[in-house]
C-alpha cells in the first residue's frame, strides 16, 4: 500500500466553498445546529417552503462528519431492520414509515437535479450480495419485502451474479434498482450553496459552545458570536459531545471505516463489470462501490474506537482481498473513519424537547435517506403540521448507557460477527 492522504477521497476530491465565520449577534426564525445532511435538509426543505429567515451553524466545514464520510448509498429504509420496524411500529404505520425513506430518495433526486448538484451521481442501483449458501435468505427477504412493504427487489441468480461481480464469495443476489450512489460530500456542499441561493445563513468553523432560553425563543453562544431565534434545531449527530445533555446520553457515537484504492483502470473489470454498490448479507457486511474514475471505494466494520488511516486500510484491504483476491497488490491512497450517532432502538430520533426546541440525530449507519426525511418531517412541523412527526413518537431518547453503552454496543458487534463466521 502507498502513503497514504491524510484526507478522506471526498475531501480530497471536491475542497468545497467556505463559508463565514459567525460573527457578533444575530437573528432568525430558525436557527439550526448542525452542517450536516440532517441540518441542512432541514433549512432546505424550511426554504422550499418560503421559510428562509434561517441559519445554519457548522463547527467545521460543511459535511464534516458522517455526511461528508459514508459510503454514498442512497436507498430505503433505516438502521432498524424491516421486520423489527414492522414488528414495533405495526404493519400500517411501519409500511409509512418505510415510504418516507423512498420518499426522501426521489427527494434528494429531484433536488440534484434543480439544484443542477455535481456529486458523480451513479443510476446504477444497489445489490444485496448473499454471503451465505442458502438462496432462502434472499427468497424470503424479496417476499417480504414484496408482500409487507410493496417494495419489488429482482432477483439475480448466482451465475448472474457471477458475471457481475467476479467472486466466489457471494452466491445471488436481490438488485434494488431505484437506488442509487453518489459523492455525499460534494451533495452536502451542493445542498450548501442551494441554501444561500435561497438566502439562507450558513456559517463554518462556528462551534456551539451553549445553548440557553431566551425570552420566548432561544439563544445559541459560539466563540465569536451568538444567534437568537425563535426555533432551534440541534442536528449534530455523533459530534454532539456534551452540547446538550438530554440529546446527547440518547446516542452512541460509533466508528465506521471507509477506504478508497488507487484508480484500478481496466483492472476494476478482474473485479467488478457492474457500476452497482454492493453491499452483503452478514449483520457485520462489507458495502462498496465503483468510483467513476475507476477507484474501489470499500467501507465496514463498525467499532466504539476510531483508528488511524493506516489502521483502517489494514483492516478494509485484508476485507477486500477475502471478496476479491485478485486485486492484491493494489494501492489504497485514502482511509479514514468517521461518527455515526446510534439510539438503543436504531430509529432516527426526530421530535420537539420544550417548545421551540426541535432535533434530529440517530441516523446510525443507513442516514442518507433518513436524513432528508427528517428535514421533511421537522419542516412540516414547523409550519405546523406536526403529524409525521408523531409517527417517530414511540421511539424517543432512551438512555444508552455512556461507556458501559459503548461497551455493549462492541460485544454486540462481536457477537454477530462470530455468528455470520459460524454460518458461513
Amino acid at each position: 500500500m502507498s502513503a497514504l492522504s491524510d484526507l478522506s477521497f471526498y475531501r480530497a476530491s471536491s475542497a468545497g466553498e467556505r463559508y463565514p465565520r459567525l460573527q457578533g449577534g444575530q437573528r432568525c426564525r430558525v436557527a439550526i445546529i448542525g452542517g450536516g445532511f440532517a441540518g441542512m435538509a432541514s433549512a432546505l426543505s424550511l426554504a422550499e417552503r418560503g421559510e428562509t429567515d434561517v441559519c445554519v451553524l457548522e463547527a467545521q466545514q460543511i459535511g464534516h462528519g458522517a455526511s461528508g464520510l459514508n459510503g454514498g448509498f442512497v436507498f430505503g429504509g433505516y438502521s432498524l431492520g424491516e421486520r423489527a420496524l414492522l414488528a414495533q411500529a405495526g404493519p400500517e404505520k411501519g409500511r409509512a414509515l418505510y415510504q418516507l425513506t423512498l420518499e426522501a430518495v426521489e427527494l434528494i433526486r429531484r433536488r440534484i437535479a434543480r439544484y443542477a448538484i455535481d456529486c458523480d451521481k451513479v443510476e446504477s442501483g444497489i445489490l444485496l450480495a448473499n454471503w451465505f449458501d442458502d438462496d432462502a435468505i434472499l427468497q424470503q427477504q424479496q417476499a417480504f419485502m414484496r408482500d409487507q412493504l410493496g417494495v419489488q427487489w429482482e432477483s439475480v441468480s448466482r451465475g448472474q451474479l457471477r458475471e457481475q461481480l467476479l467472486s466466489e464469495r457471494y452466491f445471488g443476489a436481490l438488485f434494488e434498482k431505484n437506488a442509487f450512489h453518489f459523492h455525499p460530500l460534494k451533495y452536502a456542499q451542493g445542498v450548501a450553496a442551494a441554501l444561500r441561493g435561497h438566502g439562507v445563513q450558513v456559517y463554518e468553523d462556528s462551534r456551539a459552545l451553549h445553548i440557553s432560553r431566551s425570552g420566548s425563543g432561544w439563544r445559541v453562544e459560539t466563540a465569536q458570536g451568538s444567534v437568537e431565534a425563535e426555533h432551534l434545531l440541534v442536528c449534530c449527530g455523533g459530534y454532539i459531545e456534551k452540547l446538550y445533555p438530554q440529546l446527547a446520553r440518547a446516542i452512541l457515537p460509533i466508528a465506521t471505516y471507509v477506504m478508497a484504492t488507487e484508480p484500478l483502470g481496466a483492472r476494476l473489470q478482474d473485479a467488478m463489470r457492474t457500476p452497482a454498490a454492493v453491499y452483503d448479507t452478514r449483520f457485520a457486511f462489507d458495502y462498496y462501490r465503483p468510483l467513476p474514475d475507476t477507484r474501489l471505494l470499500w467501507g465496514g466494520r463498525i467499532s466504539i474506537m476510531r483508528k488511524s488511516p493506516q489502521q483502517v486500510a489494514r483492516l478494509l484491504y485484508g476485507d477486500m482481498l477475502k471478496v476479491y483476491p485478485q486485486l492484491a497488490g493494489v494501492k489504497v491512497e485514502h482511509a479514514w473513519c468517521g461518527l455515526m450517532s446510534y439510539a438503543r432502538h436504531k430509529m432516527p430520533q426526530i421530535g420537539n424537547l420544550a417548545p421551540g426546541l426541535w432535533y434530529a440525530m440517530g441516523f446510525g449507519g443507513h442516514g442518507v435517506g433518513p436524513t432528508s426525511a427528517a428535514g421533511e418531517v421537522l419542516a412540516r412541523a414547523l409550519t405546523g403540521d406536526t403529524q409525521r412527526l408523531q409517527q417517530f413518537a414511540q421511539w424517543g431518547l432512551p438512555w444508552t448507557g455512556a461507556g458501559a453503552g459503548l461497551l455493549a454496543a462492541q460485544l454486540t458487534y462481536w457477537y454477530y460477527e462470530l455468528r455470520d463466521w459460524l454460518n458461513e
